[in-house]
Formats: structure tokens, C-alpha cells, sequence
């Protein structure tokens, strides 16, 4: 492609993917990262030109994206790379791109809408399977009932995760359980638990930070949100675990101890095993009048939507087709923007018959 892409972050272990398949695609990429020798390497094996670029240098940072068109940010935790990444796109009128998950990134990167109307450029945060899949249905769920005051989304299907993954699970559930009340985001202290029907019956589902509790009020107007993921043996665990003793696992001493734990063992699933992999999203919109309607969504396993989604966006913004300030993949691409990827299928479930 003509237009100047920079992905940063492509020693881990999903920027390796998007890196690999930007070169399947036909992207020529500007590959950039912290580590410049690991880098290097992915850049040398693909043919792309590549640099080592500290995020915290200002310098360096405004002249690798002098010139660019978008960056796609996929290095975690974004939490400390997002801010730096989307003041250097203001200042030098680059589009804005990643694959976060996280709560706090989203409405951070909310706040500097005007700012980016103004320089010209779009921030769209949650380019991967979070949030473009739960986004999607989140808006296409509202768009049937225009005047849902509640709505609630679960998803079922995590497998294996790679070690970014794990440490946003963790950071997730340290700070309590996000949900949106009123159009405000609170923490419950404990997460909530009920039973959601995936399609096979009732199973059993606990409350989660996902980030549509953030993204989802931006793109419905919905005012009361929550996620749930199917309480599989290990997210019971790990929530039981955090009920009982979560006043201890907010220490620092204990944060760095998981987070190390977090980081060991495999990089992520093998190709075999993403292969494999599916994922269930539900979701339902809710009137204070007690109407509703009601979907599902079934799509490929995380990891390989996360590369579809991110470099489908990108090459859209590449190719003209975004909106200026802070945008939510629904609100630029519609609701109907999942449907455009190979292994999609979505199924209403209910409807009580008022939605439009």
C-alpha cells in the first residue's frame, strides 16, 4: 500500500500475527518497538523497515510519525503506551489505532475528542476482537430498541491467552468490577454473578471489566452496562479467589508477584489451537418498560479476529474511510462492520416484537 502505516509493538506475541499478516495482505508496514534488536529481526524476516523507538522519547517519537498515516499500536499494557502514541498523533496529524481492552485507555482517549477534531485525525482504541465484536453487537442489539435504558453482554469461548492477555485479566479484576450505572462507570468490589444462555441452555457467568462498559455507552447512549463471561472452572477460581481475598491481591508486593507469574509459560495458542477456536457473544437491550431484544454472535477465536478486525480498520483509514475525533468501531464503521469477517455469524434470539 502507498500510504504509511507504523505498527508498534511486533515482539509480542499478537504483534507478531498482524505484523506477519500485514505482509501476507500487501502492507508495507514501518515496523517500530522498544526491544530494536527483537524488531529488528520480525522486520528483517518480512522485508519491512523497521527502527528502535522509546515511547517516553518525544523527539524520536514525533519524527517516526512525521509523514506516517495511521499507527497501529498493538504493545501492552497500553495503560502506559497509549498516552504517549496518541500525543505524538496529535501532534503530527497521524491517525490512531490499537488493540487495548482496557477501561481506562478508552475513556482517556474519550476525553481528547475535540482535540482530535481538531488536528484531523481519528482515535479509535479497541481495533482487536475487544471491542469490534462485542461493539458491534452492543449497537446492533440498541439499534433495535432505540430506548434501552439497560444493557448486558456476555461472552463464553476464552481458551488458551497469550501473556498480555494474562496481565489484563489481572489488572481487570485488581480494581474491582466496572459497570456503567446511570452513565456513570462504578466498581463493584465483588463481581456479579447470574445465568446466561449461549445458545446450549442456562451456564453459569460472573461479572467482568470488559471494555464495552466504557465503549458501548459511546456508541448506544445506553446508560446502564454490564459484561459477563461464562464462569468456566478457572474464571470461578479466580473470581472466588478475588471476592475472598482481594483486599490482599491490590498489594504491590502481591500485583508484581501475579503479574511475573502471568508473564511465564506460553506466549499464546498455537495455530492448531486457534484454528480450533470459537467464541459465543450475547447480548440484550432492555427498556425500564421491560422490552427487550435479545442476540448472539459467534466468531473466531480471539487472536485471529484481533488481526482481521486491526488491519481491516487500518486499511480503511489508509484508504479515507474514518471520522475525525474519538470514534468506537461502530459509530464509524456500523454496527454491521463484524459481518464482514470470514467464520461471523449472528442470530437474534428474542425479540419481543417493539424493537424496531
Amino acid at each position: 500500500m502507498a500510504h504509511r502505516l507504523l505498527i508498534y509493538g511486533v515482539t509480542g506475541y499478537v504483534g507478531k500475527l498482524i505484523a506477519r499478516a500485514a505482509y501476507e495482505r500487501g502492507f508495507v508496514p514501518v515496523l517500530a518497538g522498544r526491544d530494536g534488536g527483537g524488531t529488528l529481526k520480525v522486520a528483517a524476516d518480512l522485508g519491512f523497515d523497521a527502527q528502535s523507538l522509546e515511547l517516553d522519547d518525544v523527539g524520536s517519537l514525533t519524527r517516526a510519525l512525521d509523514g506516517m498515516d495511521a499507527v497501529l499500536l498493538t504493545a501492552g499494557p497500553f495503560s502506559e503506551t497509549s498516552a504517549p502514541m496518541v500525543d505524538a498523533c496529535l501532534r503530527t496529524g497521524t491517525h490512531y489505532l490499537d488493540i487495548t481492552g482496557e477501561i481506562g485507555v478508552f475513556e482517556a482517549c474519550a476525553k481528547l475528542d475535540q482535540k482530535a477534531r481538531q488536528a484531523g485525525i481519528m482515535v479509535l482504541p479497541g481495533c482487536g476482537f475487544d471491542v469490534v465484536a462485542s461493539d458491534c453487537l452492543a449497537a446492533y442489539v440498541a439499534q433495535k430498541l432505540p430506548n434501552a435504558e439497560r444493557l448486558t453482554l456476555g461472552i463464553r469461548g476464552f481458551g488458551r491467552t497469550s501473556r498480555g492477555t494474562r496481565k489484563m485479566l489481572l489488572d481487570a479484576l485488581e480494581d474491582g468490577t466496572p459497570v456503567r450505572r446511570d452513565g456513570r462507570i462504578v466498581a463493584l468490589s465483588r463481581p456479579a454473578s447470574r445465568k446466561l444462555d449461549f445458545g446450549n441452555g442456562p451456564e453459569a457467568a460472573v461479572g467482568f471489566g470488559w471494555g464495552d462498559v466504557s465503549t458501548a455507552f459511546h456508541s448506544t447512549g445506553v446508560p446502564n452496562i454490564e459484561v459477563y463471561v461464562s464462569a468456566s472452572r478457572p474464571v470461578q477460581r479466580m473470581a472466588a479467589r478475588h471476592k475472598r481475598y482481594g483486599w490482599l491481591l491490590r498489594r504491590d508486593f502481591m500485583r508484581d508477584r501475579l503479574r511475573r507469574k502471568a508473564a511465564k509459560g506460553r506466549a499464546g495458542p498455537t495455530p492448531k489451537q486457534r484454528e480450533k477456536g470459537r467464541l459465543t457473544l450475547w447480548a440484550k437491550a432492555e427498556t425500564a418498560q421491560g422490552r427487550s431484544v435479545e442476540a448472539l454472535l459467534e466468531t473466531p477465536d480471539a487472536y485471529s479476529l484481533t488481526v482481521d478486525t486491526s488491519l481491516e480498520i487500518a486499511r480503511r483509514v489508509l484508504n479515507g474511510k474514518f471520522s475525525p475525533g474519538y470514534q468506537t468501531p461502530s459509530q464509524v464503521y456500523g454496527a454491521d462492520l463484524i459481518m464482514d469477517f470470514q467464520g461471523v455469524t449472528r442470530k437474534d434470539v428474542a425479540d419481543d416484537g417493539f424493537g424496531t
